[in-house]
């Protein structure tokens, strides 16, 4: 497991950028860059469940670990979804449960700063180190419209 970074400045409010990551309007459009067609499925309350999934209900289910409005989100992604449902931990969900996904944002002035920090499994580095950057492009000029 490697944990990757990344950051990116965004003129536009802390808020506006919260609302653009976690919209359900929006996080279809930046999260296409991972999957065509995403979605996540949540109350949104630390403590949760969320679940990320693609068109056919297909994805993983985590734990919102830490939620504080709108400065910081952490995932805790804990297993696979088939059909939209919970499966058990197999060899290959095994090498990644338990890892996390964190947004902090800072402001100053008239910019927001969002970092993002993601452990990743070794054979998925090379594919996150080129989306991750193309996602936050999106999020920056979605939030800055």
């Amino acid at each position: 497991m490697q944990t990757l970074e990344f950051k990116i400045e965004i003129l536009a409010p802390r808020a506006k950028v919260w609302d653009v990551l976690w919209n359900d309007s929006t996080y279809p459009q930046w999260t296409a860059v991972f999957s065509p067609g995403s979605r996540a499925e949540s109350d949104w309350q630390e403590g949760s469940r969320i679940h990320f999934t693609d068109p056919s209900n297909n994805g993983m289910y985590s734990l919102i670990d830490k939620k504080v409005e709108p400065e910081y989100m952490a995932f805790k992604h804990l297993g696979v979804l088939k059909d939209g449902n919970e499966q058990p931990l197999d060899e290959e969900s095994r090498k990644w449960a338990g890892s996390m996904e964190t947004y902090k944002l800072s402001d100053e002035a008239s910019k927001t700063t969002l970092e993002v920090s993601v452990d990743v499994a070794e054979d998925h580095v090379s594919m996150f180190n080129k989306a991750f950057p193309e996602a936050l492009r999106i999020v920056k000029e979605l939030s800055e419209k």
